[in-house]
């Protein structure tokens, strides 16, 4: 049986994943795993790259760029997940991670050993740092709520930061290398026990880059499955180089947002409290999209 089953679905990333698929390649540990690389119908040869310099990986070509969970699906449709087959074909882990990853050579054995005494874990989660050191606060999360929409609207949680109530989002109040039970993990590396896929089904593909991890994790923890973040790992994240400044990818954060908040808290809000925040997150994504519309249209034209 396969312990890992790694997914990593790259568009426009070749020398971040040739970086990534390195890292991995060099893991140590007692573990069996196998890498499928989902392309999301890039230009910059990354599929060929794979298949030149990764012969071991299996390179999938996606018809057509249909974003993050809807490529993460094909990867896990690819190990059985998802399609009915019997327990025992099935990789005992899968793990999403992205291409602009760099891990440490123990991480992969550390993370499945964590699982392996922890059966009551449907997924975890490593201490995910930026190229400069600081924590990607998105590796710990609670689940946004209408008050934490409200807080981080008016900008509360920047301010207060080691607050319970204003942090509760990114768990700021906590100390970086806490251990700890978290509503959700961040998609770039996700490692998720098989029953538990197997119970709550892929990704929602509604959700075309944004908000499929922390849907995914919703309803994990919604089927009694526990999430956790350990930081006894760390895994260098050059988070947004392959998106930074583009306003698509802005537009969908706040799309997910939306459908988000549409498919969990529709039913459970108050319907004035409910159009609040779906016209707070419409302000602040119009705002966001256009300066960085902008921004790029001015970086264009300059010399």
């Amino acid at each position: 049986m396969l312990d890992l089953a790694i997914i990593i679905v790259s568009y426009n990333t070749k020398d971040l994943l040739r970086t990534c698929l390195r890292s991995v390649y060099a893991s140590e540990g007692p573990l069996t795993f196998h890498v499928t690389v989902v392309d999301n119908a890039s230009s910059d040869g990354s599929l060929d790259m794979v298949r030149r310099e990764f012969p071991q990986a299996t390179a999938i070509a996606s018809p057509h760029n249909g974003g993050f969970a809807y490529a993460n699906n094909i990867g896990l449709r690819h190990y059985g997940f998802g399609q009915r087959r019997e327990p025992a074909v099935l990789p005992r882990y899968a793990l999403l991670l992205n291409p602009d990853t760099e891990l440490p050579p123990t991480a992969l054995a550390a993370m499945v050993e964590l699982m392996d005494r922890r059966p009551d874990l449907g997924a975890a989660g490593p201490k995910l740092v930026l190229p400069d050191g600081r924590l990607d606060k998105a590796c710990r999360r609670s689940f946004p709520t209408p008050a934490s929409f409200i807080y981080r609207g008016l900008g509360l949680s920047k301010l207060f930061p080691r607050s319970r109530r204003f942090g509760q989002y990114n768990l700021t109040y906590l100390a970086e290398d806490e251990e700890t039970e978290v509503d959700a993990v961040v998609g770039a590396f996700m490692l998720v026990r098989r029953e538990a896929i197997e119970e709550v089904g892929l990704l929602d593909e509604a959700f075309f880059m944004h908000g499929e991890d922390l849907d995914w994790a919703f309803r994990l923890k919604k089927a009694g499955w526990r999430v956790w973040y350990y930081p006894q790992v760390q895994v260098l994240h050059h988070k947004g180089a392959a998106s930074r400044g583009n306003a698509r990818v802005r537009y969908a954060f706040y799309q997910a947002m939306v459908i988000f908040v549409r498919k969990h808290y529709r039913r459970v809000t108050p319907f004035w409290l409910y159009w609040l925040i779906l016209a707070g997150i419409a302000l602040k994504g119009s705002l966001d999209v256009g300066s960085t519309w902008l921004r790029g249209r001015w970086q264009e034209m300059m010399p």
